[in-house]
């Protein structure tokens, strides 16, 4: 799959996945037992964001970090699934616990490969989980008599920086030897493209013109507004 190939899926990908999923959990919202409601904050955050504490103001404290903010983030982790298989189709695997597989553009070996969405998605069971995976696939190779070393055995990382990596990330290096490629190094790996990462970066930010989501929005949070839930805590802040 050519560089050009992926960027066009990436773009397909990103439009019928995250934006239609984003769009769906941000009307999800004008359901109050979609959202955590914190009696003891709701108010305070009301007021700091707006000045007072009204009907809309309260909807809108619940409404800008779910819907700006976690829904986005998760929804892109969960549907990294599809990323795999729609985007690097070309590079899946058939192995248990592997996600691609590829020649890697700088030393010219085959990488097993784990792929992840940022770099805090990990946690500390995940580290030992991921070592028996990648343990399984070097009994497997020892079976059929295939040379694979610790370094062919890789958890690439789609964005970020290496500063940015959780220390459940750096465990799987320092513990297990196995390394973690983030960013701009797991995608010029890939493609042989030092630069890809940043034309991926700008391929969603060209494609962020086209979406204009604020009628979704205000009028998610307009019915927000207008639920009992809503109106009894503006009756308790009143």
């Amino acid at each position: 799959m050519s560089s050009e190939d992926i960027l066009n899926s990436a773009k397909d990908w990103f439009s019928d996945i995250i934006v239609v999923n984003h769009i769906t959990n941000t009307k999800k919202c004008s359901n109050p037992s979609a959202l955590k409601i914190n009696p003891f904050t709701v108010g305070y955050l009301a007021n700091f964001l707006e000045g007072e504490a009204t009907a809309q103001s309260i909807a809108k404290a619940l409404i800008y970090p779910r819907v700006l903010g976690t829904s986005i983030t998760t929804s892109f982790g969960q549907n990294l699934q599809s990323f795999i298989t729609r985007v690097l189709g070309a590079y899946g695997s058939t192995t248990s616990g592997i996600d691609i597989e590829f020649i890697d553009a700088i030393d010219g070996r085959k990488k097993f490969c784990q792929l992840k969405a940022g770099p805090q998605t990990v946690n500390k069971d995940d580290v030992e989980t991921i070592h028996n995976h990648f343990t399984s696939v070097r009994n497997l190779a020892r079976t059929n008599s295939l040379q694979i070393t610790d370094s062919d055995l890789i958890v690439s990382v789609m964005y970020g920086e290496i500063s940015q990596l959780s220390s459940h990330y750096k465990a799987i290096e320092r513990k297990y030897f196995h390394p973690v490629y983030i960013g701009k190094d797991f995608w010029y790996r890939l493609t042989g493209e030092e630069l890809f990462y940043d034309k991926l970066i700008k391929t969603f930010r060209d494609l962020a013109v086209k979406f204009d989501g604020r009628e979704v929005l205000e009028n998610t949070i307009s019915e927000l507004s207008k639920t009992k839930e809503i109106q009894d805590i503006l009756k308790h802040l009143s």
